[in-house]
């Protein structure tokens, strides 16, 4: 992938991973979303100016994102914790169903061509985007999450598509809890959990089906880019601090119109990409 390309590339493609992961550290920690909505589609692009087939590009950036998401997400359970912001109560109840669930999204990645991962990010980055453009505050589904065996479909669907989309527990996990007026802090917290059980089997799992693919990018193990890694996630965890305090000082609800526009138009340039 970098052997032969001019210096001066390579600075550029450092400076954009870098890039990459202060928008995703400080989107981390002010919105409450998984890095990886925002890794998986610049990885994604990225990798096409540094001749990665389009064939793997939708696997590499999956599996990427989620290796990165393994110490972010160990970096915001910590913190979240400390503040007491993590029910490990319904983290014992549910993990099961999501680990399950990323047992078998990562399966279904791993035999999946391009154009099927990548039509599932654009499709359900489009329902992420409605949601946050149009969901008008305090819409509640019920009280309290349903139970047996919806809650654990529920976990399934979180940790398949998750593990699929190469994204953390918050891009899904958020807006499902507080549909049923589950506490946003905690919501938050406890997704930032999740966000592990869903990266690390799934980060193995890109490892191992990637491993033997011909035509890797030079300093790939497997699915999963190592610059990609080493530059993103210091900046990840040096910026979602910043974001998170930056909660609490502007407009969120606005930021938020604007995000989902960006997750709108990813979307609509992978649909084009795919057609």
């Amino acid at each position: 992938m970098f052997n032969g390309i001019e210096f001066s590339l390579l600075a550029g493609l450092i400076l954009a991973l870098a890039a990459t992961g202060v928008f995703a550290g400080i989107l981390a920690g002010l919105l409450g979303v998984g890095g990886g909505i925002v890794i998986v589609p610049v990885l994604f692009h990225l990798l096409q100016f540094f001749d990665v087939g389009p064939e793997i590009r939708m696997h590499v950036a999956v599996g990427t994102s989620l290796a990165t998401i393994i110490l972010t997400s160990i970096s915001s359970a910590w913190s979240h914790n400390k503040k007491g912001a993590i029910d490990w109560s319904l983290l014992k109840r549910w993990g099961p169903a999501i680990l399950l669930g990323v047992i078998g999204g990562t399966w279904a990645a791993g035999i999946s061509n391009a154009s099927l991962l990548t039509g599932v990010f654009a499709v359900l980055a489009l329902a992420v985007a409605a949601n946050m453009a149009f969901r008008p505050e305090n819409t509640y589904l019920a009280e309290n999450l349903p139970g047996s065996p919806f809650k654990e479909l529920i976990g399934v669907f979180i940790g398949w598509f998750s593990a699929m989309m190469g994204i953390g527990g918050g891009t899904f996990t958020v807006p499902i809890l507080t549909l049923f007026q589950y506490p946003i802090r905690k919501a938050v917290g406890t997704a930032s959990a999740i966000g592990l059980i869903i990266a690390i089997p799934g980060t193995m799992g890109f490892l191992i089906s990637g491993f033997s693919v011909p035509d890797l990018p030079p300093g790939n193990l497997g699915y999963v880019n190592i610059l990609g890694f080493f530059v993103i996630v210091p900046m990840t965890i040096l910026f979602a601090p910043l974001g998170a305090h930056l909660a609490h000082t502007i407009n969120t609800g606005r930021l938020k119109k604007l995000f989902a526009l960006f997750l709108f138009l990813t979307s609509i340039r992978m649909f084009y990409d795919l057609i």
